[in-house]
């Protein structure tokens, strides 16, 4: 996965130092999507004798962009532009009317990190066509063969390169044939040779001060901020409307809203095979069809972002997984905001749906990491509530195996982002196979939210560090919801559902005071600082909460951990007990309680080093045969105990990771969402 980022502006005098610091305060923003290797594009100064008038088709007499691309965090690429723009003497006070710059942020996925992995990607020399791209080209080999028959040079590992050197391979064929070729059209025929999934965005000197963007299965924004606000005295509504009246503007694209809410909230979300093209201050969407060969042309309205700033900075917090740890009683707020009342789930995007859900033969649960671990935690209470068999899939085996998907099936996706790689080829299977699919996910204008019959929105607020904590909570939440709202017609189930329905309304305030653990869980992470592994036993609701503690240790602490069904311990696991071992059992007060004692009581005899997770007066109960450390959380409906239960274990990752010298928001190896296989 990889962030980005681009910036114009139109009819309003920018330095070019304002436009790098707008492009690398774009890239810190998009950072927990990748943070290897990053660069950015932006332009050079045109001689005095060129006129950025010159019609797009003449040869082009300016200097090439200026492109910088270095290994390593954003910081990185900061140090080395302001240090090769002194050597270069280049003039960061110069002032522009339109000025356009691209920037990147990579995970890598081919070739290792380096600069000349990093993109921005070139067509070669004097870098006539820059991308930077999102995503994975599937064809790049071929393309790449074709590319190399016709004199192209190879510089990098990369999917990537192919795009801009086919870029240039189209335009100088359509010069020498047709004359004029508007970027537009290079940028459709380049889309007509490209398998995969991609967001791309294209800078050319042969079009000064034009970017053009495209998308097709990554995620792609649109920010548009017009400075004077409105458009004959009425707030604008389209972009026609906003982009022709020549005032002055400033527009953005990026691969995530929390990059654009500083500077806007209004913004459009690029659909596939939608071309975005900034010409002169305005913007033309025109829709590819592979089949045709002219494009339709789209008129979309903007939306307004409901973001705020606040929510994209770590305030008084260090680190932006210990801002998201504490946030969660506001997060799970939002969550139910307007969903509850009277005794009542009111869940709008799924309203149209509930009668075709309730007759579903099976409920279908399909995800990846820690939103496969949510959903499993509510598994138990969806089937109790509402009836339906519930079966899990982890997407990716789902795939391999080609296991059955039917009409007659509810297929949930769980995704934080909306655009992890394997979840939506999980869609796009069960979308073939005819089943209702319902998304569950973090992120308006996703590719998930987009491609699923229905779906709830989890509201939790824009989540930064790379290991997710408050969309987890907020995950379970909107399920036990949505289990809530397709039961809401059994009478039998009746005081079962009050009960969850008021537990849910105190939930915020049982975890208000479950994060008073922090100083606690500070001190035992220092006690298992040296220790080489951990293991977390849980059963019922709260093996999901075992699989999910062990699953945040192990992405950000870097300490091996393993979650277990307790249920299991004689089967294998029982053989790794001894005195230096720490073993986290999860025993809080549901149906498994008396079993999860039995498994505290053979793990001592055993001089097992147990630190037991129990509901608060529970302790004596727990270890009364033995030494043990004792966690007590707060009490809540059982099937809601695992969004308390988790919470110490983030806590106790988060915790581990600083004292053991780690990166916390951005671990090593790891990306907030993984939008390639």
């Amino acid at each position: 996965m990889c962030g980005i980022f681009a910036y114009l502006n139109y009819n309003v005098s920018r330095e070019r130092r304002y436009i790098l610091e707008v492009l690398f305060n774009g890239l810190r923003r998009l950072e927990y999507r990748g943070y290897d290797s990053s660069g950015i594009a932006l332009d050079a100064d045109r001689p005095a004798s060129s006129s950025s008038a010159s019609p797009p088709d003449a040869p082009y007499a300016g200097a090439p962009p200026l492109v910088f691309r270095q290994e390593g965090k954003i910081e990185n690429l900061v140090r080395s532009v302001y240090s090769e723009v002194d050597e270069k003497d280049v003039n960061l006070d110069a002032a522009f009317n339109v000025h356009a710059g691209i920037a990147h942020t990579r995970w890598a996925t081919h070739g290792v990190p380096a600069p000349r992995n990093s993109h921005p990607q070139s067509s070669g020399a004097s870098d006539e066509f820059l991308v930077v791209h999102n995503g994975i080209i599937t064809n790049y080999e071929v393309l790449k063969e074709t590319l190399t028959r016709h004199g192209f040079t190879f510089e990098s590992d990369t999917d990537t390169e192919v795009i801009p050197k086919l870029a240039k391979f189209v335009f100088d064929k359509s010069h020498d044939e047709e004359g004029d070729v508007t970027f537009s059209q290079v940028v459709m025929e380049v889309m007509r040779q490209l398998e995969g999934a991609y967001a791309l965005i294209f800078k050319s000197p042969h079009y000064p001060n034009e970017l053009i963007a495209c998308k097709r299965g990554s995620t792609l924004i649109l920010g548009v901020n017009e400075l004077s606000g409105q458009q004959n005295g009425k707030p604008f509504h389209d972009v026609k409307a906003l982009t022709t009246n020549g005032k002055p503007k400033e527009l953005f694209f990026s691969s995530d809203l929390c990059a654009i809410v500083e500077h806007t909230k209004n913004y459009l979300a690029l659909e596939d095979n939608e071309i975005v093209h900034i010409k002169d201050g305005s913007v033309s969407i025109l829709k590819f069809d592979p089949h045709k060969e002219k494009p339709a042309s789209v008129q979309r309205a903007l939306s307004v972002l409901e973001m705020e700033v606040e929510q994209i900075k770590k305030g008084s917090y260090d680190h932006f997984m210990q801002k998201e740890i504490h946030e969660q009683p506001h997060s799970l707020t939002t969550t139910m905001r307007g969903r509850l009342k009277d005794g009542e789930v009111l869940l709008g995007g799924l309203k149209e749906h509930l009668k075709t859900i309730r007759r579903c033969r099976r409920v279908v649960f399909i995800g990846c990491g820690t939103s496969y671990n949510a959903a499993l935690g509510a598994r138990t209470f969806v089937e109790e509530l509402t009836g339906i068999p519930v079966t899990m899939e982890v997407a990716s085996d789902l795939l391999d195996r080609q296991g059955p998907i039917y009409r007659e099936d509810t297929a949930v996706f769980v995704s934080q982002s909306g655009e992890t790689a394997d979840t939506l080829l999980a869609l796009d299977y069960a979308l073939e196979n005819g089943a209702l699919c319902v998304g569950i996910t973090n992120t308006v204008g996703s590719t998930l939210s987009r491609k699923t019959h229905c779906g709830v929105h989890i509201n939790a607020g824009c989540e930064i560090g790379v290991a997710s904590t408050k969309a987890y909570t907020s995950q379970i939440v909107a399920m036990a919801m949505m289990a809530l709202a397709i039961g809401s017609d059994q009478i039998s189930t009746q005081a079962r559902r009050n009960a969850i329905i008021s537990g849910l309304t105190s939930l915020p305030s049982c975890v208000s005071e479950v994060l008073k653990l922090d100083a606690e869980m500070k001190e035992l992470a220092s006690s298992l600082i040296d220790s080489e592994s951990l293991l977390v036993f849980g059963r019922g609701y709260n093996y999901a909460t075992a699989l999910e503690g062990a699953l945040k240790v192990k992405e950000v602490a870097l300490m091996h951990s393993e979650g277990m069904l307790a249920g299991e311990m004689k089967h294998g696991p029982l053989a790794l007990v001894d005195e230096n071992l720490p073993i986290i059992v999860i025993a809080t007060r549901d149906a498994c309680f008396s079993k999860q004692q039995s498994v505290i009581q053979q793990l001592l005899s055993r001089k097992g080093r147990l630190i037991v997770m129990c509901s608060k007066g529970d302790a004596s109960a727990v270890c009364s045969i033995g030494s043990c450390r004792v966690i007590e959380v707060p009490g809540v409906a059982d099937c809601l105990q695992p969004v308390i239960n988790i919470i110490p274990l983030q806590l106790l990752a988060y915790h581990l990771t600083v004292l053991r010298g780690f990166d916390v928001d951005q671990p090593r190896n790891l990306a907030k969402s993984v939008t390639t296989q």
